[in-house]
């Protein structure tokens, strides 16, 4: 059997120094030092072997992560784990205290087509591999062909429609890898969804949209950014719903991690997961149906939840609660809410009893020590450190 570990990290606007990504914000030299020694210092507690990256700005800040982290692992090698020389070299919790170095070639990046100037970049996302790549990692942004959503009338009559809605590119990227872990090949998506944050329309002739100026508030445009976001965010969980499925119908194992800037409970976290099947449908009446008794049969009840079972992804964190009957997950804080928007989901393979089980979760462990409310004076690392909780998934193929 094979033990993997698979983790999350947004590590939270990760650039050189003396670059401004947004717009007046960047990293002086020692401030940079800093942020990146922190990243390093929780890579090396976490030891995860696949880690998927988000608000990624460039390649090289992230590798000079990685290679402090490779320092730090090779000095806690060097004191912790003893050579072959020692008689007690083989046992097993010096295996499990060893630390494995990320290489230069098990790292991809996936750059943000919409990436641009300085005061206006746009993060990328990453995935380091200690297993490698089967092949080169694919990257999807830019849609080959835009997503039109047609909203219908009340009558759901496809003549006539209520509304449209395109989307022609997702406002960051997807990476789609291919990962052989004991033999076994593993598709894993990492994904970072469009956040909650309103999205504005600038006039031509304007140096910022008016909804902009606070001062000046305008409530309703306020709330048609957030119906813009959330249109954006929905859209693009579907995107990647149809990228998971394909792979499902190839009877492709799946994992799904990221940043999905919404709950467990949301409907963009639905989406991506996919419907979870009832227990019984015969008691449904019939799509078809031309009296009231017309009902679903207990035939065509378990064709049904087969089918549904069969593209549905199973969430990490709720194993875990579930396994420990306590809720004691989160990864992020904002607003004195704390709630998980990282997650990792993964396909039946990987869940006890489901058709061709390959593997399953172990252990679940949450980073989030240094998740507080960003509104509480004491609040650490307000600037510095992720504003995100790492999430890691404990795996073992059978």
């Amino acid at each position: 059997m094979t033990a993997f570990t698979i983790a999350s990290f947004n590590v939270k606007n990760l650039i050189g120094p003396d670059q401004e990504y947004y717009r007046f914000e960047s990293y002086t030299p020692e401030e940079h030092a800093w942020k990146q020694n922190w990243l390093a210092n929780q890579l090396l507690t976490m030891n995860a072997d696949i880690v998927c990256f988000q608000e990624i700005f460039d390649q090289r800040s992230l590798q000079s992560v990685l290679d402090e982290t490779n320092e730090l692992g090779s000095d806690l090698n060097e004191d912790a784990i003893p050579d072959k020389s020692k008689r007690y070299h083989r046992k097993a919790i010096f295996r499990k205290l060893q630390f494995d170095t990320y290489k230069p070639e098990q790292l991809f990046f996936a750059p943000n087509v919409e990436d641009g100037e300085p005061g206006k970049r746009r993060p990328g996302l990453a995935v380091v591999s200690r297993h490698g790549f089967v092949e080169k990692p694919v990257i999807i942004q830019q849609l080959d062909q835009p997503l039109t959503i047609d909203f219908p009338t009340e009558g759901y009559n496809s003549s006539e429609k209520a509304g449209q809605y395109t989307l022609t590119k997702l406002s960051r990227p997807v990476i789609k890898a291919k990962i052989e872990i004991g033999g076994q090949v593993v598709t894993v998506f990492n994904c970072h969804l469009k956040s909650k944050l309103g999205e504005y329309l600038k006039p031509e002739d304007a140096a910022f949209a008016p909804e902009a100026d606070l001062v000046h508030y305008h409530p309703v445009a306020r709330a048609m950014g957030e119906l813009r976001a959330m249109l954006r965010r929905t859209a693009e969980a579907y995107v990647l719903r149809s990228l998971i499925v394909d792979e499902l119908r190839q009877d492709n194992p799946v994992m799904v991690l990221g940043d999905f800037n919404d709950s467990e409970y949301s409907v963009s976290s639905s989406m991506i997961r996919g419907e979870k099947a009832f227990k019984n449908y015969a008691w449904m009446r019939r799509h078809d149906a031309e009296h009231k008794g017309d009902r679903y049969s207990e035939s065509e009840d378990t064709i049904i939840r087969s089918q549904i079972e069969q593209y549905l992804l199973t969430s990490a964190e709720m194993q875990f609660i579930q396994q420990s009957q306590r809720d004691m997950v989160y990864t992020s804080a904002f607003g004195g809410v704390y709630e998980s928007i990282d997650q990792i989901l993964m396909s039946h393979h990987f869940i006890e009893g489901g058709p061709n089980l390959i593997g399953k979760m172990e252990y679940f462990s949450t980073f989030n020590d240094h998740i507080t409310n960003g509104a509480h004076p004491d609040a650490p690392y307000n600037k510095l450190a992720s504003d995100h909780g790492q999430i890691m998934a404990h795996m073992r193929l059978l």
